[in-house]
């Protein structure tokens, strides 16, 4: 059977990007100089990097019955990405952010979850939806019981999971045994119960400790690089590609739909990772895909 196809089940948000000379610290008015809207929401996001690194993408997901939900789809499909099983919920909103970002390309960001609080799990049990998955890629964005019910189904088909554990949050005792590939960036570690993630050795110990749940880990540490551990055990560093930065945000996603098609073609981890962190300061610095 081909399995070519990368199987997303996430959020999706209509992003508010807001330009201004600095974030704003608490009680304080910062006066923007421009904003404009974007497609978001750390499922749909990956979703769309995973096919523009060449993958087929299938999203399950959810939106309102509004405009913003309009222009998710619409993004979702101009992209390539199969949007079938992306549920609209007549009384919800859709879920939507706003992010502040300096001209360093630092932000910081605010997200209402809205019907991405409403995936329905019942969807994933539909054969129809697994058609030609290779892997599906998860976030935490959406309810646990999705999540859950989103690996429970990929292990009965043999189908591996990456989990982005973005926000991070305890995860469920019956999840973790379901997880192929853990991904979590310096902080996400750091609150999993890991030491401080300074350097590129603290990140491979970072991932090193949390092996001890998850058959493969990589850690990020943003300007410094990744470390990870192989489902093998074998570790590997990647030092961060020097380029100029135009923004930050999105990065992380950029990282794992790039991620997900290597690992569809074929790469091991460690080469799957080292062509998302191409991927991922090819986003940062502004350029297209590769």
């Amino acid at each position: 059977m081909t399995r070519t196809t990368v199987l997303t089940v996430g959020s999706l948000h209509y992003d508010i990007m807001v330009a201004a000379p600095h974030l704003p610290r608490r009680d304080e008015t910062a006066v923007g100089t421009a904003w404009f809207p974007k497609f978001g929401g750390k499922g749909g996001n990956q979703a769309v990097a995973a096919a523009r690194a060449g993958a087929p993408s299938r999203m399950v997901g959810a939106v309102g019955r509004d405009d913003f939900g309009s222009f998710l789809r619409g993004a979702l499909r101009a992209a390539g990405v199969d949007d079938r099983r992306v549920a609209t919920i007549p009384d919800a909103g859709s879920g939507m952010s706003v992010a502040i970002v300096d001209p360093g390309g630092d932000y910081a960001a605010t997200i209402v979850s809205g019907a991405n609080q409403r995936i329905d799990p019942a969807v994933l049990a539909q054969d129809a939806l697994w058609a030609d998955v290779g892997l599906v890629v998860l976030q935490n964005e959406i309810p646990e019981s999705v999540n859950l019910a989103a690996c429970r189904e990929a292990r009965r088909r043999g189908v591996r999971t990456v989990l982005n554990a973005a926000p991070a949050r305890a995860l469920p005792a019956a999840l973790i045994p379901l997880i192929d590939v853990l991904v979590v960036n310096a902080v996400e570690a750091e609150m999993m119960g890991t030491p401080v993630v300074d350097s590129l050795p603290a990140a491979e110990a970072a991932a090193r400790r949390l092996a001890d749940r998850f058959a493969g880990v990589i850690v990020t540490a943003g300007a410094l690089g990744l470390a990870g551990i192989g489902p093998d055990g074998t570790a590997f560093r990647i030092p961060a590609r020097p380029v100029p930065i135009v923004s930050s945000h999105g990065a992380g996603d950029a990282f794992i739909g790039a991620l997900a098609a290597a690992l569809l073609q074929g790469a091991g981890l460690a080469e799957a990772a080292d062509r998302a962190a191409l991927a991922a300061a090819r986003h940062v610095s502004g350029q297209p895909p590769s």
